[in-house]
Formats: structure tokens, C-alpha cells, sequence
């Protein structure tokens, strides 16, 4: 107890609150994930793109670029739940749809960053994974790992801009 104590005493602010946004991106990859494995077990993902006008037959081929489209959405209203209640609770007298509207738009440009790296690291990892003869394992390989990799780019993306920008006025 006293070691939590000495490190709560002894550590900057800005690298607690980034351990805290470390537990809280944890926690938002385990929603990520949980509803990304979920919603491809359901086939959400062909569903919708069954249904689109545009794009139809890349959507079709990549279901999972809908899916964890889906998968991300959640996992950022997890993250802001998180952040407001957590991380940064001296902005919770802040206008908080000012908060929430920035924090939305850093995620937006997060996702299109994303989707990309996603969509690129499903290309390059697919036949990865079955030149190892592992594209039948009984789970999204593929997905999880560009997963991951979109996971791991958009860490430091989020927690500066957010930051900088959404959390800015916080000391």
C-alpha cells in the first residue's frame, strides 16, 4: 500500500494520467475487440454491405473495414465515459458537449486514419497468414491483428490530441 502511495506522491501528473489513459485504451481494445470478434461472428459486417449503394462488392469482400468501424464507435463511448469520470474529472464542470463534440472529432480523424491503416494491414497480413497456414484457425486472425496494428497507431494520436486540444484547459 505504501508503494502505491510513494508512486502517486512521486509521479508527474501528465505520466499518471498517461498510465490512466493506458488502462482506459485497455479497456476500450478489450470493447474494440469483444464487439469486433462479435460482430464478425454475426456476419454484420456482409450484412450491411449487402445493403450499400456504394462500394458494395469491396465492402462485401472486406466486411471486417464495417465491422470494426462498428467496433470503434463503441469503444470511443466507452473511452469519453472513461475520461470524464477518470482520467480527466477536473473538466467535469466544462461545457461537456463541447467536450464530448471535440473528442468525437479527434476520434473521426482517428477513424479515418484508421481505416486506412486497417484496410493496408489486412492486405499485407492476409497473405502472411496463409503462407503460415493459419488462415483457417477458427478465429479473425486477420482482423485482430490489423486490428492491433490500427490499435497501436491511433494510441498516441488519441491521448495527444486529446490532450492538446479536447482536455487542454486541465492542469
Amino acid at each position: 500500500m505504501q508503494t502505491i502511495q510513494h508512486f502517486r506522491a512521486t509521479t508527474p501528473k501528465e505520466i499518471k494520467r498517461f498510465i490512466k489513459f493506458i488502462i482506459v485504451g485497455g479497456m476500450g481494445f478489450v470493447v474494440d475487440f469483444g464487439s469486433f470478434n462479435l460482430f464478425h461472428a454475426l456476419g454484420l459486417g456482409a450484412a450491411v454491405a449487402g445493403t450499400m449503394p456504394i462500394a458494395r462488392d469491396y465492402f462485401i469482400e472486406h466486411p471486417e473495414v464495417i465491422e470494426q468501424t462498428c467496433s470503434f464507435t463503441l469503444a470511443v463511448i466507452s473511452n469519453f465515459v472513461w475520461n470524464y469520470f477518470w482520467i480527466y474529472p477536473e473538466a467535469r464542470d466544462a461545457n461537456q458537449a463541447k467536450k464530448i463534440t471535440k473528442f468525437v472529432i479527434v476520434s473521426v480523424v482517428g477513424l479515418i486514419i484508421g481505416v486506412p491503416v486497417f484496410a493496408i494491414a489486412i492486405a499485407v497480413i492476409r497473405p502472411f497468414v496463409a503462407s503460415l497456414g493459419l488462415a483457417d484457425v477458427p478465429f479473425n486472425l486477420v482482423g485482430n491483428l490489423a486490428l492491433m496494428t490500427r490499435v497501436g497507431v491511433l494510441l498516441f494520436w488519441n491521448f495527444f490530441v486529446n490532450r492538446k486540444w479536447t482536455y487542454r484547459e486541465v492542469k
